[in-house]
């Protein structure tokens, strides 16, 4: 073996022990996550409705409803996550947490009450992006981790890689009437080469989540370096412009406007600037149901409802589409079902990687530890 696989191989080993655990973890809670919608669907009945031919409720009813389970709450986020499903209100409750309140977005019928705490796939979804420490702390040990896990992929391409174009097709298969030894040895390189790229996908959407320095080289790098100032323009709503027309909810028009300018949107987020905010009131307009790649952002001023700043899905550079893209390829849901098991299958393959690459060194730590010379007694 060379000097440089062999540094490689040193590196590849040690690194994998610092990071084995997180990205074990990682993987697992991937996992989960990647059917939560399918899971909880199938589970819970609330999560849809009977589609009816008339309108939705507006934002500021949903609102009221939300507040009558909650009078001390907060609304923060109201959603429309399609026609055959609720409208939710998002709470923030003194001493309480953050509730959703599901309602039917045609009848506001309540349909069910959820503390965000308790719901499992969140809980999950902490894990996966926390470990269920305080976020600064677990995003920070999440993301280090799986930034050497990228260089682990890379470098065990490089280590696995056979010289002899002979030996690549002996080196694609997993050889299962060996030994056991051999049998993980096969299933670490094996399994590790074929979900190489969907891994790669994988950890990067995952590090441009966690790193605000990574999410911005994939934007540059889609743009080719060329810099698109309106999309990253920030924009205040005018507190002169106060009660000017009180006798309407601006999120009420906000909505109206960005489901006229975007039709064919099948969801909608409506987000109320705080009491102490300068931002506006935003609507995300989106256009397949649980998907969030294509959207149309629209924001209002908070005051008098005046649009602020609007931009469509067709007007996005690549490198907004690019980042825009990352939850749905993360978890799998960019072609749909097919995507999902090819992620699931992937993040599965992830999560043996750390457990045969730690079997391979403990059998080669024995391996040395039996082979080592006996003293010689003199005659």
């Amino acid at each position: 073996m060379s000097s440089f696989k062999k540094t490689m191989l040193f590196m590849h080993r040690w690194l994998g022990f610092i990071s084995g655990l997180v990205v074990f973890i990682v993987s697992v809670t991937g996992c989960i996550f990647v059917f939560q919608d399918e899971i909880q669907d199938a589970l819970y009945s609330y999560r849809k409705v009977e589609i009816q031919q008339k309108p939705y409720l507006l934002p500021s009813q949903v609102k009221q409803l939300a507040l009558k389970q909650y009078p001390l709450g907060q609304v923060s986020l109201i959603g429309y996550y399609g026609n055959d499903r609720p409208a939710v209100a998002m709470v923030a409750i003194p001493k309480l947490g953050t509730h959703y309140v599901f309602m039917n977005p045609y009848t506001g019928q309540f349909l069910h009450d959820e503390n965000v705490a308790r719901n499992f796939f969140i809980v999950v979804e902490y894990i996966h992006l926390y470990l269920l420490l305080p976020p600064a702390i677990g995003r920070l040990i999440v993301g280090v981790s799986i930034l050497i896990f990228v260089f682990l992929l890379i470098s065990g391409i490089i280590l696995w890689w056979p010289k002899r174009k002979t030996d690549r097709k002996r080196s694609l298969t997993i050889k299962w009437k060996s030994r056991w030894r051999r049998v993980n040895y096969d299933l670490h390189n094996v399994l590790g080469f074929y979900a190489c790229s969907i891994a790669l996908i994988l950890a990067i959407t995952g590090l441009s989540m966690a790193f605000d320095w990574v999410e911005k080289g994939i934007y540059y790098t889609a743009n080719l370096g060329k810099t698109h100032a309106f999309e990253n323009s920030i924009v205040k709503s005018d507190s002169l412009k106060k009660n000017m027309d009180p006798t309407r909810q601006i999120i009420d028009r906000a909505f109206e406007y960005a489901a006229l300018h975007s039709p064919q949107a099948q969801m909608f987020f409506v987000v109320e600037a705080g009491k102490r905010a300068k931002s506006g009131v935003s609507v995300t307009a989106y256009h397949q149901s649980m998907h969030f790649y294509k959207s149309d952002s629209y924001i209002f001023d908070q005051y008098s409802g005046q649009l602020l700043k609007a931009l469509p899905h067709t007007q996005k550079s690549p490198g907004m589409k690019m980042n825009n893209m990352n939850y749905d390829l993360h978890v799998g849901q960019i072609l749909g079902l097919t995507s999902k098991i090819i992620a699931f299958m992937a993040s599965l393959i992830c999560a043996s990687l750390p457990v045969t690459g730690f079997i391979i060194w403990l059998g080669k730590r024995n391996k040395k530890r039996y082979k080592k010379p006996r003293a010689k007694l003199a005659v």
